[in-house]
């Protein structure tokens, strides 16, 4: 039997403390990137083998998210919510005790595992808790502190690591984490899901385990290895091809699989995913293609970086409440549409970018992509399960953040990787350009000449110069395909069927 819906006070309560959890771990995705240096020289590391702090926790965490339905099932949503979050307050605990770089990493990993369920859990949990005409204020609520964490990562995670210590990007996790744990198991007692003593799958447990591990370790580690050129590079290649698509082929045929593929026979939850996993690639891509650029050719500061991309979240705070109140009433399709013309926009607006740019012209498209971003997750998430039955939700939120989690990876990867290679194709052009000794060539040289620069420090400023208008003229090209790709998708999202009310319409999912 399925609960009646909370009420006032235990409403707003557990909604607080959902919310908060999934704060602190999405949080935990972004903080340590800016402290990275600080951490690597604390530890006596190379800032390169500091990488290591973020990649073992995406690792982890991508493969322990889609087990949350199976261990839902077997220990019940509620016991595992509580359970995870006080595990992660301990490993949170354990991250900033940590004496050297591989215990650091080796905490990490535990951290990141045992992260996995939160984000599907704290979906499935606050769904479970609304009436069906406030699912929607629900989901909009949850999309504001994905939304906003990564935000307040970079930034939050800089402040500390100049001003306190490094460990205090993670102990900062302890009072929120029992805070949560508290206030959930306290509003959470008889409501725990049906439990089902299923076997593991453990064949795709294992071909997962390989699968993610061996790809995320790929895009993590290509690029400093000259992708394909490098054997190791094509060896996690080979590995996460072959086990990616023997899981696929091993849970088609499994009676109690790791992933339940047969989700996607249920046509709005394979729109939903295929919308929120690429439309997140492209906008995770330019998360972080943005700030490096800007600090790496443009001069910004970390702080800085982060200031000129934090107008991002302003809208989607001002709009979610409104567009969550109104969710009953909408269209999903309708508003998912305003998402992708809006994040089009925004990316082409990006394709004139330049290196003589003042900060407002970085700041005005972060803005207006707020409004992007109030209308992706909330409404893409209502469709994604809008059909699917309500014991297998917590099944569909965890392949569903899976998939997302590794198309953000893929987003990540593939923008620097594009980035880095259209700038040699533009620098080798360039400097053709100035070799010709053409008339814009001679005019630059002259005004060099003319300001009692040496030959030397023309040739220094003139190479410095060639590589950053490579590097601008390679983002704008990325931010170009990136909108290109939003324009494809505004056709897909119209193959959902309404209607998106609440989920367990057709009971597909079984």
């Amino acid at each position: 039997m399925t609960p009646s819906p909370l009420t006032g006070s235990r409403l707003v309560w557990i909604t607080l403390a959902l919310s908060l959890a999934t704060f602190m771990q999405v949080l935990d995705t972004t903080i340590a990137n800016v402290a990275l240096p600080t951490i690597a020289g604390n530890l006596g590391a190379a800032t390169s083998q500091g990488t290591w702090v973020i990649t073992s926790f995406g690792v982890a965490n991508a493969i322990a998210v889609p087990l949350t339905g199976w261990l839902a099932k077997r220990v019940g949503e509620v016991r595992l919510f509580v359970a995870s979050t006080v595990l992660f307050v301990l490993a949170s605990w354990l991250c900033g005790l940590a004496p050297n770089l591989p215990l650091l990493i080796a905490f990490r990993i535990l951290q990141g595992a045992v992260a996995g369920p939160l984000i599907p859990l704290s979906q499935s949990l606050l769904l479970a808790c609304y009436p069906p005409e406030k699912k929607g204020m629900a989901l909009a609520l949850w999309a504001m502190t994905v939304i906003v964490a990564p935000i307040f990562g970079p930034l939050l995670g800089g402040w500390i690591s100049d001003n306190w210590h490094w460990a205090w990007i993670f102990y900062i996790n302890i009072p929120v984490g029992l805070f949560a744990a508290t206030v959930a198991r306290r509003e959470l007692q008889g409501r725990e899901s049906e439990i089902k003593a299923l076997p593991i799958d453990r064949v795709g447990l294992t071909l997962l385990v390989l699968g993610v591990g061996a790809l995320q370790l790929m895009l993590d580690k290509g690029k400093e290895l000259d992708w394909f050129h490098s054997s190791e590079v094509v060896m996690m290649a080979i590995v996460a091809v072959v086990a990616l698509t023997y899981l696929v082929i091993w849970e088609l045929g499994e009676e109690h699989p790791i992933i339940d593929l047969s989700l996607f026979r249920i046509r709005n939850f394979t729109v939903g995913v295929i919308c929120i996993s690429l439309g997140y690639m492209m906008y995770f891509g330019g998360v972080v293609l943005l700030p490096l650029m800007l600090q790496t050719q443009l001069g910004y500061t970390a702080t800085w970086a982060g200031i000129a991309s934090a107008p991002v979240g302003i809208l989607p705070v001002l709009l979610s409440p409104i567009i969550g109140k109104n969710a009953h009433r909408l269209d999903m399709r309708w508003l998912v549409t305003v998402s992708l013309g809006v994040f089009a926009l925004c990316f082409f607006w990006r394709t004139h970018f330049s290196p003589q740019m003042d900060l407002a012209y970085v700041i005005w498209p972060q803005f207006v992509q707020g409004i992007g971003l109030a209308c992706f997750f909330m409404p893409l998430t209502t469709i994604t399960l809008s059909r699917v039955a309500p014991n297998h939700v917590a099944s569909a939120s965890s392949l569903s953040n899976f998939l997302r989690i590794l198309a953000g990876s893929i987003g990540a990867s593939v923008s620097t990787t594009l980035w880095d290679t259209r700038e040699a194709v533009h620098h080798t052009q360039l400097t053709a350009a100035i070799d010709s000794g053409g008339s814009v060539a001679q005019q630059w040289f002259g005004m060099l000449g003319q300001a009692g620069l040496s030959a030397g420090q023309q040739a220094a400023l003139t190479a410095r110069e060639i590589t950053t208008q490579g590097y601008v003229l390679a983002s704008n090209e990325v931010f170009w395909g990136a909108g290109c790709l939003f324009v494809l998708l505004l056709g897909l999202i119209w193959f959902a069927k309404p209607p998106f009310g609440h989920s367990g319409g057709d009971g597909g999912a079984h």
